[in-house]
């Protein structure tokens, strides 16, 4: 039978390990940006962009569980969300309510 050999045999103590310093800048960041403002360096950073107003989340628990998607206009979306709106009902009563009234006037096959 051969027996293993231990490989820490030989390591009397653990090694030390330290962390360096941070090397130090050689030139300030605003001594950076002056020089780059007058060379007409542009920035790397993205411009800021106006935040587009955010819609307030609808969270109704309506018991509907099935979904719905389909492609439209950003047009008729924005009609169809500002309709919902002013009836204050969840999306899924709002496409009730345009289907209900869609079959009233009588244009359905």
């Amino acid at each position: 039978m051969s027996t293993r050999v231990n490989p820490f045999a030989n390591v009397s103590d653990a090694p030390v390990f330290t962390t360096k310093p941070k090397p130090e800048k050689p030139v300030e960041t605003e001594t950076m940006e002056r020089i780059a403002a007058e060379n007409k360096f542009p920035s790397r950073q993205a411009p800021k962009t106006p935040a587009i107003p955010r819609r307030k989340p609808r969270r109704y628990k309506t018991g509907r569980n099935q979904q719905l998607n389909i492609k439209a206009t950003g047009e008729t979306i924005e009609r169809f969300l500002k309709a919902a709106d002013a009836q204050n009902v969840p999306l899924g009563e709002m496409l009730k309510q345009a289907l209900d009234a869609f079959e009233r006037a009588g244009v359905s096959r």
